[in-house]
């Protein structure tokens, strides 16, 4: 259980009193973020290490690979990897990126996101 804590953030939900305190795994946000990330348009896919690729390729999905997450005072700092799709804006692609993973983790977990770091990887080239 000690292991668990180490990964998990926690907070408190607020009414007029305490009602309980929720803990969010870091790696549920690093899927939030990846999610959010991959429903841009232009968004190719998330960049993995070898290590993500090779469990790709056996028919896991790692929802969080390309993701780094911080979590720290109820604010989260986020780095992303992407490859992108030829022929988009990269600057217009990277800032709806920005916004979208802000607001999702925003709005599913009540945390501040203080900023959204993006690392283009890759471009992903048309099939002839």
């Amino acid at each position: 259980m000690a292991k668990e804590q180490e990964n998990t953030m926690n907070y408190s939900i607020q009414d007029d009193r305490v009602i309980g305190e929720v803990q969010i795994a870091d790696e549920v946000v690093a899927i939030i973020a990846g999610l959010a990330a991959t429903e841009v348009k232009g968004v190719a896919s998330m960049y993995g290490n070898i290590t993500n690729e090779l469990v790709a390729k056996l028919g896991m999905k790692n929802l969080s690979k390309g993701v780094k997450i911080e979590v720290s005072d109820s604010k989260v700092s986020v780095d992303l990897a992407i490859n992108l799709e030829y022929g988009y804006n990269i600057p217009e692609v990277t800032g709806a990126v920005q916004d979208k993973v802000k607001n999702a983790i925003e709005t599913m977990t009540g945390l501040s996101v203080e900023d959204v770091n993006i690392r283009v990887a890759g471009v992903n080239l048309e099939d002839e």
